[in-house]
């Protein structure tokens, strides 16, 4: 990116953000700062640390000499993604907000809001690079691997990528916070953020009770014994062992149990004993209809591979058509397939797409 453009970025007040825009300007582009509120703060906690945040971005903002916006999507935050987010718990399954909020939020609402202002491109703290490949927009990985962040940004559109930049996709994160040292950014040392602004470091369940109420109901065993009771399937996810208040009973080792699957309709959760139980495996898995961001592949089945989750090693898997989704059958057992969240396929660096995981298959 050679010609010099009006580029707003994406001040999260964190350090990514905050070299990003660095970056951007070092190479003489017109730069600007719009801090998001995607929170409505007056929930009465003090979970969320935008306000911080807030005073972190104006600080850096003021050392680039940058002008910085501030906007408040809480509403559309609402309508677009935390609505989805409750509805799909609801349901017992485990949504993925952050995947949502890329493509509605920040890259949508906030994308909108920054062509209002005469910016040209958009610019965000993510890891993951935008490569144009015969006249085609694609999404590649970060080439650091332990934060790429391709994952988060997979739903996003050709178009809406061909509006972005990410600055950070060629370093690795220690580079990052080295430059953010030797300028003596304030926050060169701050901690990541992690998990959603709005629960922030209280427990995840009793954030969610305030919005769905509980509904308990039997734990039970792979073979139907009832061993506990849960308070409500939607606050437990696959895989999950702590807090299911099950142990030392009589006729069972004391190895931990695990949730292997939920039963919406019978309102009751199944574990299994041990991490390396065969139930916590499965091999396939069936997902909604898909989106692909430029490449639709048109030969079935596709082989690529896949992550099922953040920060998962690329999976080997071939796909084939089902209904209006795919079945995504693994070279190896995948642990702990949880529907709602999302599978991710690849081919090597490039990021293809993705679907929400509709429910686990056991194939032979």
């Amino acid at each position: 990116m050679t010609k010099k453009i009006h580029i707003i970025v994406g001040m999260s007040g964190g350090v990514d953000s905050s070299v990003a825009a660095l970056l951007l300007k070092n190479q003489g582009h017109h730069i600007e700062g719009l801090f998001m509120k995607n929170w409505d703060e007056d929930d009465g906690s003090d979970y969320c640390t935008a306000k911080q945040d807030l005073e972190d971005a104006k600080q850096v903002c003021a050392k680039l000499n940058i002008k910085l916006h501030v906007a408040n999507f809480a509403a559309e935050y609402w309508d677009q993604v935390f609505d989805y987010f409750l509805q799909e718990y609801k349901q017992g399954r485990t949504p993925n907000p952050d995947i949502l909020c890329n493509r509605e939020i920040k890259f949508q609402v906030f994308l909108d809001y920054a062509k209002s202002l005469g910016a040209d491109k958009i610019a965000t703290g993510h890891y993951a690079r935008i490569a144009t490949i015969n006249e085609k927009t694609h999404l590649l990985k970060g080439l650091d691997q332990s934060k790429d962040q391709s994952y988060f940004l997979h739903a996003l559109t050709e178009a809406q990528l061909s509006q972005a930049v990410f600055p950070l996709g060629e370093l690795q994160k220690t580079e990052v916070r080295k430059i953010a040292s030797s300028e003596e950014f304030a926050i060169h040392n701050k901690k990541d953020s992690t998990g959603i602004c709005f629960i922030g470091e209280r427990r995840f369940k009793d954030f969610l009770a305030r919005y769905v109420p509980k509904a308990p109901g039997p734990i039970e065993t792979l073979h139907g014994e009832k061993i506990g009771k849960h308070d409500g399937i939607a606050y437990y996810t696959i895989g999950q062992r702590h807090g299911l208040n099950i142990g030392g009973l009589k006729n069972y080792s004391e190895e931990p149990w695990y949730i292997v699957s939920k039963s919406q309709k019978n309102n009751t959760l199944i574990v299994a004993q041990g991490s390396e139980n065969p139930a916590l495996y499965q091999s396939a898995l069936q997902t909604e209809p898909p989106h692909w961001i430029c490449n639709t592949p048109t030969n079935f089945p596709y082989s690529c591979t896949a992550k099922i989750r953040y920060r998962q090693m690329d999976q080997a898997c071939e796909l084939t058509k089902n209904n209006d989704g795919l079945i995504v059958s693994f070279s190896s057992p995948q642990r702990s397939v949880t529907p709602g969240q999302f599978a991710v396929f690849y081919q090597e660096d490039i990021c293809l797409g993705g679907a929400v995981i509709e429910s686990a298959i056991n194939q032979p």
